[in-house]
């Protein structure tokens, strides 16, 4: 029996039966303190208020991120008290539940260790209000989880893609690699004469192995969850626009989990101002150390790939290469190795 149903049995005992409060509590076994405790616990009209209001402005939203944009107005309460009064109010989110598989050996992705060192890419559908299909296209820093960009049309080409990618190559920079999934605009011609000019190497996943590229599939999750499953499009430009307007807030304002609350650009602010600046020699720039890592030292064949050496992949010898310039594929690593 429960505390609640304990004193429910107390008063029935002493209306009933007409037993003293001592002997009713020693028959249900509850302490007399327990059965003349009276709640002092508020109605608290003023926060079920706000998470009311908030949990509208964000239907997909549950009580951690709820409480936090609670502590950011300012109110001084407890994560369990919001939870309880989360489920007081019924806003509890409908989750589909997953499908048990079987579980298998899976490979940990290495974490990035500082900012523009590996991006993600890959895209997600969606259909305007007339029932057209509509694309986008995202790709997200692995280690700031800021989302650089989209690209939103009805049909998104391999040109497009590098379109994308030099437009925000222009903001800040291009990566040492590109994760990616084996779909044909990423397994083009286009891509890979774009990353061999830029020095980028192309990671491709393993076919049917989304979790390899966690990090933008997380980001797709949340954008679906939150724009494309609450917004209607008019038309391509109405996507654009508020697709758009979801990504500047996810950056600057959304709390990020992993990130310890902290919305992606801040963390992105505050990585840069604790990372050690050199001294006494002017740094290289981004470029020249990708050119020096890809030609590597010439003299002797293993240091022509000491990259690739070093972490364990696997390459044709170079007297069995092509006499003309291409790339060298590698299956085995899914990555694309330029000469």
């Amino acid at each position: 029996m429960t505390v609640a149903q304990k004193r429910e049995a107390t008063a029935y005992l002493r209306a009933e039966l007409s037993l003293s409060q001592r002997r009713a509590c020693q028959v249900v076994r509850l302490h007399r303190s327990t059965s003349r405790y009276a709640k002092q616990r508020g109605e608290d009209k003023e926060l079920r208020v706000r998470l009311r209001f908030w949990a509208a402005r964000r239907p997909r939203w549950g009580y951690r991120l709820l409480h936090w944009q609670l502590t950011e107005e300012g109110l001084a309460v407890n994560r369990k008290k919001v939870l309880r009064l989360y489920r007081e109010e019924g806003l509890r989110i409908r989750r589909r539940r997953r499908k048990h598989v079987a579980a298998a050996p899976r490979e940990k992705l290495i974490a990035p260790t500082r900012e523009n060192e590996r991006w993600s890419m890959d895209f997600v559908s969606d259909e305007l209000a007339d029932g057209r299909a509509l694309r986008v296209l995202n790709a997200v820093d692995d280690f700031t989880r800021e989302c650089l960009g989209n690209e939103v049309d009805r049909s998104l080409p391999a040109e497009r893609v590098t379109a994308l990618l030099d437009r925000i190559a222009k903001e800040r920079g291009l990566p040492k690699t590109i994760v990616m999934d084996n779909g044909p605009e990423f397994a083009s011609k286009e891509l890979h004469r774009w990353a061999y000019r830029k020095h980028v190497t192309l990671h491709f996943i393993d076919p049917g192995k989304p979790t390899q590229n966690a990090f933008i599939e997380s980001l797709n999750g949340t954008l679906r969850e939150e724009c494309l499953n609450a917004e209607v499009f008019e038309s391509v430009e109405d996507a654009r626009i508020k697709i758009e307007r979801w990504r500047r807030r996810y950056n600057t304002r959304r709390p990020h989990s992993s990130l310890g609350n902290l919305p992606p650009a801040e963390f992105a602010r505050r990585a840069r101002a604790e990372r050690p600046r050199s001294r006494g020699r002017c740094p290289r720039t981004p470029v020249r150390e990708r050119e020096e890592e890809v030609r590597g030292d010439r003299s002797t064949p293993e240091g022509a790939h000491s990259k690739w050496a070093r972490n364990g992949e696997h390459f044709r010898p170079k007297e069995s290469r092509p006499s003309r310039p291409g790339p060298t594929w590698c299956w085995r690593a899914s990555t694309v190795m330029w000469r």
